[in-house]
């Protein structure tokens, strides 16, 4: 089983809304950063948002910042990214990472990536 999978992706109109949910397999979710990034077609990966394990903190790049919300479940092992007022320019394939870093050792894990098209 793959360790992320996220899902939620399509085709929305600009103005529009779409939530994105990324599942995690195992029992240490709960000790991981989340985060979302975003891959245009020729372009590199950004990150989108972030949040500790704990939910506490999160951070937004600007470009998404007032529309966009990361949140997560622990008891569930998901993590969601509500997207609002999307725009053309928010079309891109959008992967959730999980990063944990342990006795000095960094564990990271991606996502399959899911594909959010905004137009008209």
């Amino acid at each position: 089983q793959a360790p992320l999978v996220e899902s939620g992706g399509g085709l929305v109109q600009p103005g529009g809304s779409l939530r994105l949910s990324c599942v995690a397999s195992g029992r240490t979710f709960s000790t991981y950063a989340m985060s979302w990034h975003r891959q245009a077609p020729g372009k590199e990966r950004d990150v989108v948002a972030t949040l500790t394990s704990t939910g506490g903190v999160t951070n937004y790049a600007d470009s998404v910042k007032g529309r966009f919300t990361i949140s997560r479940d622990n008891a569930k092992n998901t993590v969601y990214l509500q997207m609002n007022s999307l725009k053309p320019e928010d079309t891109a394939v959008y992967y959730c990472r999980a990063v944990r870093l342990l006795s000095g050792v960094t564990f990271e894990y991606w996502g399959q990536g899911t594909q959010v098209t905004v137009s008209s």
